[in-house]
């Protein structure tokens, strides 16, 4: 046997497609060539698998070897395809059945002993390889537990060269140490809900509303206030108040986790949504992701089904902050490099906290503000207009009022994520003909024509947006509040004091009951 071929996965953002590894021995000096767009790190496979093969207690070839990877066209990169390699040269060789290596999948990275070392975006190459129909995969053992999440796929975790040898040559598989975790960039913490209650919280009936509406309808939310007065507190807590995601959202999260770095050995399923917090000195490929040659998920995209917190949002830079304006309305990121163009989910509610000012003083009750009118006017503007026009629900967070004992018990986590999931089901119910299941996914055309408002509601935002309150896109995102607040109170249709509660949320104005006003005519969006 002098050709054969074995099977890897090439990832270009989440999506992965199967790569041919083919090994060719033919006469001629000894020479071993690496043909189909292979990167840097690839192209040091072939110093890498010579190593590991002879130190395996293999013979590697003394003749011109011929490694093609295909599609020819399709960039590859990473040391993953390194045990493929090795399999397909030793089943050219003649020492490994090539029989035996068809309809399976390989990924690792070889140290020059044989050791398999630990791979990024495990479960996501698995999941293409379900999905493509083949029956087993071979992964390194600290990759096997993140594999093991995709159903209907053997999954064969492995130490060393030698144990996969042993697998393809139906024979007893050899004892190997415990190959030695890597250090990692990014802590699994990262995308851990704090473990903290909504009980903790004192008085901020007006925040807790807030929250509680957002995680709801998965609205975007902005907190602004005071330091000290509770915004990072109140965001802490919103994740807790969504309910556990579904099987399909999990596997979804899933494998951006583990591309991402942030699955270990013992990985499991994400069931909670993630509460991702990056610091706002975070730049901008951290955030939306990148890095040379094939790019990989940024904060966004780890906070896909989950919660994306910027404290100091105004402290962010401005352009990296505008970066976040396409996904807040596609609900993906597409990252354009030279070689590859990777579309990553992103689908995440985004919540921003900030203080009045940069000395944090303005319009606190006794207290003073030293700040400029021009330096108060600056910071306010390092958050763009259009930024704030997606931002469903905006809110002043004040310091509460101390009483001591006499303050009211305020209500725990567990209660109010009840009410959050009768009113997540409420709007599955309503939405099970279309492809949406919250109310801020709906489209606004979508929404009037089919579940509008009744003629005082939509009198009342008219109005409004004749008045200048309201622009056509915020017009679009009270309709949408104003239905999961009437989701949340369980009414049929949204009444007059819930779309007035909804505009209120929006603007940031006091919550306070409606009272008539005077009717203003102007155009309709």
């Amino acid at each position: 046997m002098t050709l054969a071929q074995t099977w890897s996965v090439a990832l270009v953002g989440l999506e992965g497609h199967l790569v041919e590894v083919e090994a060719d021995i033919a006469q001629g000096l000894p020479k071993t060539s690496l043909i189909g767009l292979p990167d840097a790190s690839l192209s040091e496979a072939r110093d890498r698998v010579r190593a590991a093969v002879v130190n395996s207690g293999e013979r590697f070839p003394d003749r011109k070897v011929t490694i093609g990877l295909s599609p020819a066209t399709l960039p590859k990169t990473g040391s993953h395809y390194d045990v493929a390699i090795a399999v397909a040269l030793l089943a050219a060789a003649g020492a490994v059945e090539v029989a035996s290596s068809r309809r399976t999948a390989i990924i690792g990275e070889l140290g020059l002993d044989g050791r398999i070392r630990e791979v990024r975006g495990a479960l996501a190459m698995t999941l293409a390889v379900s999905r493509s129909g083949f029956d087993r995969i071979v992964v390194p053992e600290l990759n096997a537990g993140e594999a093991r999440l995709v159903p209907g796929i053997d999954v064969y975790g492995v130490r060393s060269l030698r144990q996969v040898l042993a697998l393809m040559r139906g024979v007893e598989v050899p004892d190997e140490e415990p190959v030695r975790a890597e250090p990692r960039l990014l802590s699994e913490s990262l995308t851990r809900v704090p473990e903290v209650d909504l009980h903790d919280v004192i008085g901020q009936q007006e925040g807790r509303r807030a929250i509680e509406a957002a995680a709801a309808g998965g609205h975007h939310l902005f907190l602004h206030g005071p330091p000290g007065s509770g915004k990072t507190m109140l965001a802490e807590r919103l994740a807790g108040l969504m309910p556990e995601l579904s099987t399909e959202e999990s596997l979804e999260v899933s494998a951006v986790h583990s591309l991402a770095g942030l699955l270990n050995g013992e990985a499991e399923l994400v069931r909670r949504p993630p509460f991702i917090a990056p610091h706002h000195t975070a730049s901008l490929s951290s955030l939306v992701g990148g890095g040379s040659g094939v790019p990989r998920p940024g904060a966004i995209s780890c906070a896909h089904r989950g919660v994306l917190f910027i404290d100091e949002a105004p402290e962010m830079h401005p352009l990296t902050l505008d970066t976040l304006r396409q996904p807040l309305e596609s609900g993906f990121i597409e990252v354009h490099r030279s070689a590859a163009v990777a579309k990553f989910p992103a689908r995440f509610m985004l919540v921003l906290a900030a203080n009045p000012c940069p000395c944090g003083l303005s319009g606190v009750q006794n207290a003073v503000c030293k700040c400029t009118p021009q330096h108060l006017a600056r910071y306010q503007q390092r958050i763009s207009g259009p930024i704030k026009d997606r931002l469903d629900i905006q809110r002043q967070i004040l310091p509460a009022a101390h009483r001591g004992s006499d303050l009211d018990p305020s209500e725990p986590t567990a209660t109010v994520a009840e009410r959050v999931q009768l009113a997540r089901d409420r709007q599955a119910h309503r939405y099970r003909s279309t492809a949406w299941t919250l109310n801020s996914q709906v489209p606004g055309a979508l929404l009037r024509r089919d579940f509008p408002l009744d003629a005082p509601s939509r009198q009342l935002l008219e109005d409004h947006y004749a008045s200048g309150r309201l622009t056509g896109r915020g017009f679009d995102r009270v309709m949408r509040v104003a239905w999961t607040l009437a989701d949340l109170q369980g009414t049929p249709q949204p009444t007059l004091d819930q779309t007035h509660e909804a505009f209120q949320l929006r603007t940031g104005d006091p919550l306070t009951p409606y009272t008539d006003h005077r009717p203003l005519k102007g155009p309709t969006p």
